[in-house]
């Protein structure tokens, strides 16, 4: 006991505090890509290495349309190595509550060896957050959970009450969940709470491609959910399916088979975008 008092006072106090500093990110960890969409010249090369197929693109006679899916994304970075107009950035705050904000896409007008000309038409732009929230990515790790605990309060009550299903996931995702709870991230301290049952919680943290063996498990689970309920699809492969898809062991991604309110990409995510994808969760139910 006195080692571990010893060892506590001699560590200090390691819980993230970036309420008057900028949030620090690793500079050997992969946020989501950037395309630079107007100089992007062959989508090809980029779509042909992609192992999700996150990057594609459909020839349409003269034209191409070329797209970015963040829910496949597994940011390996492999598309940055065969396309130097694609770059790795450090932005986590990359939650979705559509499915198809997290899609953009351009066209293009082809030359005859299949490279792009000129953009024809630009890329699709996101939907905004519900008005009132700040752009996350300027807001600190902190103010973030300020804002989050005022709206849990708001809507939930008193706190709210989370049930993590693995529903086929390699534990990946699993890991940054358990970080949320560490001396590092303290996700209790702004009311946010993991419960063992689902009769208890007021969100499903879904994680993994839904297995076969496990869809009959993950409904039942949702039906044991008490309204108003929510689901957060966490990770590629709760988002899209992932490098696994639809096949004779899988049902692919968290909304084949049930609702879904908020998508959260990554291969994992970090845990200050699952903290971002909770306040824009909790900042749309507010906005119903």
């Amino acid at each position: 006991m006195l080692q571990i008092l010893r060892k506590s006072f001699t560590t200090g106090v390691v819980t993230t505090s970036y309420l008057a500093t900028p949030l620090e990110v690793s500079s050997h960890t992969r946020g989501k890509p950037a395309i630079d969409w107007a100089n992007w010249k062959d989508a090809r090369p980029a779509a042909a290495i992609c192992p999700t197929g996150a990057i594609a693109h459909e020839d349409r006679g003269s034209q191409r349309v070329a797209g970015l899916d963040l829910a496949k994304c597994i940011f390996c970075g492999l598309c940055a190595e065969a396309d130097k107009t694609i770059r790795m950035t450090q932005v986590r705050e990359c939650a979705a509550v559509g499915r198809e904000d997290l899609r953009t896409s351009a066209s293009y007008s082809l030359r005859p060896d299949g490279t792009h000309d000129h953009m024809v038409s630009p890329p699709s732009i996101a939907k905004h957050l519900p008005d009132g929230f700040p752009p996350s990515q300027h807001a600190s790790l902190e103010a973030l959970g300020r804002q989050l605990k005022e709206r849990v309060h708001k809507i939930f009550g008193r706190s709210l009450h989370i049930r993590e299903v693995d529903a086929g996931s390699c534990n990946g995702c699993e890991i940054e969940i358990v970080n949320l709870n560490s001396p590092v991230y303290d996700v209790e301290r702004f009311g946010i709470h993991f419960v063992a049952s689902p009769r208890h919680a007021d969100l499903l943290l879904v994680t993994g491609t839904v297995t076969r063996n496990m869809e009959l498990a993950l409904k039942k689970t949702y039906d044991a959910t008490p309204e108003p309920r929510l689901v957060v699809a966490v990770g590629a492969c709760g988002c899209s399916g992932g490098i696994f898809g639809v096949n004779y062991a899988t049902r692919g991604p968290v909304d084949a088979v049930i609702p879904v309110d908020l998508y959260i990409p990554g291969c994992p995510p970090h845990p200050v975008t699952i903290l971002d994808g909770l306040l824009r969760l909790l900042g749309r139910g507010e906005t119903k």
